[in-house]
This record gives C-alpha cells, sequence and structure tokens, in this order.
C-alpha cells in the first residue's frame, strides 16, 4: 500500500497502481475520454456538441513511440495518461520531445497525488527514451490543472490566443454586431 495524503490533509491509504493500456480498456478509456471532455467545455467554447471523442484510442495505445498508462486503486481504474515523442518546430533547440496527453482523474479520486505519479512515470519513460523537452496544454483558465503540473515541475510556457469573427450573411455581408 502507498499513502497518499488528500489536499484536507486526512491521510487516505490506498493501494494504487500503474499500468501500462492495453486495448481491453478502450472501453474504460472512452468514459474517461467523456470525462475529460465535460471538464474542458467550460474552457472552450469551440468544442463540438456531444458526440464527440479527441483521441484515436486504439491507435494511441497501439503505437509503440506511445507510453499510455492507467492508474488502478484495487480492482478500479481511475486515471490516465500518455506520452508520446514528438518533432518540434524547425528552429527549436531539440529534434524531438515527449508530449503529454490525456491526462484525466475520476473527480472522486483527485487531490490524491494519482496524476502526479502518472506524469513521473510518463516522466521517466520520456528520459529513457532521450526525451529531455516534455511539455502538454492545459487551459489557463483550469487552476486546478496548472497548480497539479507546476506541482510536478511544469511551467507556463506560450499562451495560443484566438479570434472568431462573425460569419458573413448568405449575400457575404458582415452579420451586424449589436454593442
Amino acid at each position: 500500500m502507498i499513502p497518499i495524503f488528500h489536499s484536507d490533509a486526512n491521510p487516505q491509504l490506498m493501494n494504487v497502481t500503474l499500468h501500462k493500456a492495453a486495448l481491453e480498456d478502450i472501453p474504460t478509456l472512452r468514459l474517461f475520454e467523456q470525462g475529460l471532455i465535460r471538464d474542458e467545455r467550460p474552457f472552450d467554447p469551440t468544442i463540438r456538441p456531444d458526440p464527440v471523442h479527441y483521441y484515436d484510442l486504439e491507435a494511441l495505445v497501439a503505437d509503440p513511440n506511445t507510453h499510455f498508462l492507467m492508474a488502478w486503486v484495487d480492482q478500479k481504474a481511475v486515471a490516465s495518461g500518455y506520452a508520446t515523442q514528438k518533432t518540434p518546430r524547425h528552429y527549436l533547440d531539440h529534434t524531438a520531445y515527449a508530449y503529454f496527453g490525456f491526462m484525466y482523474t475520476l473527480p472522486e479520486y483527485r487531490g490524491y497525488g494519482i496524476n502526479g505519479r502518472i506524469v513521473e512515470a510518463l516522466k521517466q519513460w520520456a528520459l529513457g527514451q532521450g526525451l529531455h523537452e516534455m511539455r502538454l496544454t492545459v487551459y489557463p483558465g483550469n487552476q486546478p490543472a496548472l497548480r497539479a503540473y507546476e506541482k510536478v515541475g511544469f511551467s507556463p510556457h506560450l499562451l495560443e490566443m484566438r479570434l472568431r469573427e462573425k460569419e458573413a450573411n448568405s449575400d457575404g455581408t458582415p452579420e451586424p454586431s449589436i454593442e
């Protein structure tokens, strides 16, 4: 058993194990994916209405350049995350990096350090692949996620900004703005 301390300072003893995701885990991962989409919708008005999927889970699980982990408490899957090797923009000082994605923990298991365990294991995998640059994306308004990633060593790097103009009418004239 691994002691994990919840943020309310009441110690909880959980048997947390990490396993590489397998094709038979896809149904659980699909549920996690929908939870992730639900959690991210408030931060991104451009996510399409349901049904929507972020990932080709079968391809990620089978990809030899991806390390896809799931965390289990006793016999229950409670969290996931993967690292995959990517090629950066040509002008950067590294030739490859590890991208971390699908970082999801069931709501009732958040705050126990499980995501940190997954990130640490993914970091070790990345280093073993010779990938010393590691990146992930997070919505700037998602303060709990930002704090969790900063706690394990990540720091903000680049903020992507967006602008969406109103669509034109069928005759090509811009939609009038009401202000």
